[in-house]
């Protein structure tokens, strides 16, 4: 069974513990060392027993190349970080590691090779997708069904469109190769939920351009249009400031 911890996710850093009680991965770290050690504190892993550290893209808020970290431990693709530890990671393999099975999803983004992860023990699995403008056919029929979410919803458009940041850069966010919307990721999701479903966790959600209440909004009314009941789902937000659990047990 399944538990997680978003340590924190947004564009200050993102860090997710992922664990079946026998085998512990962390996905991206794009905090200070300082900072995740006081997350994970709260938690009850302890950073010895983490079995390895995956990496979904190269941007400073999910990658920071910190020497203290055990070097076999590392995986990510070549993209984004080349490794001589023989962990590169390829988009056409599935991988082993402890007791989990780890399949990457290409994502579409402005970094090279970027990815998210599908993990799944025997009983369990669990989609991680950040940081893509959009979600492949390919990756939509690979993420059906997944008991636990961890999705990317960034943005309110209209939020977005009101702040006062460069042209250029909400042209990019908006982009193929950008930040999905908080109407785009609910009509994603609203395409790959299944009769094990449980749980949604929306992650990245830009501090400037959304809220949790948008967020849990627009995923409200895309369910109604779809005839999605909400309350068959536990869903929540991630946050940059603090812990939030998901999976078995959470509550």
């Amino acid at each position: 069974m399944l538990t997680y911890y978003v340590l924190a996710s947004g564009s200050s850093g993102n860090a997710t513990i992922v664990t079946n009680g026998k085998t512990t991965i962390l996905i991206d770290l794009g905090l200070t060392l300082t900072l995740f050690r006081e997350r994970l504190s709260e938690t009850p892993i302890l950073e010895e027993n983490i079995d390895a550290i995956l990496y979904t893209h190269s941007h400073g808020d999910h990658y920071k190349p910190f020497k203290s970290l055990p070097e076999e431990k590392i995986y990510a693709t070549e993209g984004t970080l080349v490794l001589s530890n023989g962990n590169n990671l390829s988009f056409d393999k599935i991988y082993e590691i402890g007791e989990f099975k780890i399949q990457l999803l290409p994502t579409s983004h402005d970094a090279k090779e970027s990815c998210g992860y599908l993990i799944s023990d025997q009983d369990e699995s669990l989609v991680l997708l950040t940081d893509t403008g959009y979600i492949s056919e390919d990756n939509l029929t690979l993420m059906k069904n997944a008991t636990y979410y961890i999705i990317e919803s960034n943005h309110d458009v209209k939020k977005l469109l009101k702040t006062d940041r460069p042209y250029d850069l909400i042209v990019r966010i908006l982009g193929d190769e950008g930040h999905l919307s908080n109407e785009d990721s609910a009509m994603y999701m609203s395409e790959v939920l299944g009769p094990d479903s449980k749980e949604i966790t929306l992650a990245h959600l830009s501090e400037e351009a959304n809220t949790p209440e948008l967020a849990l909004a627009a995923y409200l009314k895309v369910f109604k249009q779809k005839r999605i009941n909400l309350d068959q789902y536990k869903i929540q937000c991630a946050s940059q400031h603090y812990v939030v659990k998901g999976g078995h047990d959470a509550n």
